[in-house]
């Protein structure tokens, strides 16, 4: 005769509940012993009792089963946040290619390029918008030809400050150090006797013929050759041929 179905809720007699308990909780625990090695199953039962009493089971170590067990949960939290995220990168990047290609063609129109979808009014905007800019780029150009000739003014105006600067301290030089309009003598012309000794002192006691010669070509007369020969203690003169 086969066993009868019982009915699942709670027993409300207190010793058959704990009879009852004692008999599952057994064959529970046998039933996670032979599901982690039958199938290499990593297997962690835990039970606490009505009284508090705690009676547990695990086939790797329950500290290592309940660490394994937290890694999992983290990741299968994080795994919706990080899809979330994706999901908003590629729309986020959708948006900026559509708006690339908008810039794009906007560039392209401001060129004079890709007119032929254009209405009469969207040209007659694009054809405003080019004179505003135009003007723009007018007072742009005017401002930095006006500064630049400012500068060249500036420039001018210092390189003038400075020549007068620079002519005065000539100025000032020319009257410290003031200029004679008479050439300065040379040695020979304030001493002319001298180069006369000098040639008589080198020449006359050795050749006598180049002490004559000298004094034709200078225009001496026999008196003045025999006065300055006769003045040289060295010179030995004994006869002056005119």
């Amino acid at each position: 005769m086969g066993r009868g179905k019982i009915e699942i809720k709670r027993i409300e007699n207190a010793n058959s509940r704990q009879v009852t308990f004692s008999k599952r909780r057994s064959g529970l625990l046998k039933k996670a012993q032979e599901l982690a090695i039958l199938c290499d199953a990593e297997v962690a039962v835990i039970i606490f009792s009505n009284t508090g009493r705690l009676f547990e089971f695990s086939s790797a170590g329950m500290m290592r089963t309940l660490s394994r067990y937290n890694k999992c949960l983290d990741s299968s939290e994080d795994a919706p946040e990080e899809g979330k995220a994706e999901k908003q990168d590629c729309k986020e990047l959708d948006n900026l290619k559509d708006e690339y290609a908008k810039l794009q063609k906007k560039q392209l129109r401001l060129l004079g390029k890709e007119l032929t979808d254009l209405s009469l009014k969207e040209l007659q905007q694009l054809e405003q918008q080019l004179n505003e800019g135009l003007l723009t780029v007018k007072e742009r150009k005017e401002q930095l030809m006006t500064e630049q000739l400012e500068q060249s003014r500036i420039q001018e105006q210092r390189a003038v400050l400075e020549n007068e600067t620079l002519r005065r301290q000539i100025e000032e030089l020319r009257c410290l150090f003031p200029q004679t309009d008479r050439a300065v003598r040379s040695f020979i012309e304030y001493y002319p006797v001298e180069k006369r000794k000098c040639l008589v002192n080198r020449g006359v006691t050795s050749s006598p013929d180049l002490v004559s010669n000298f004094a034709f070509e200078n225009g001496d007369s026999d008196t003045t050759l025999q006065l300055g020969v006769e003045s040289l203690d060295d010179a030995k003169i004994i006869d002056v041929v005119t």
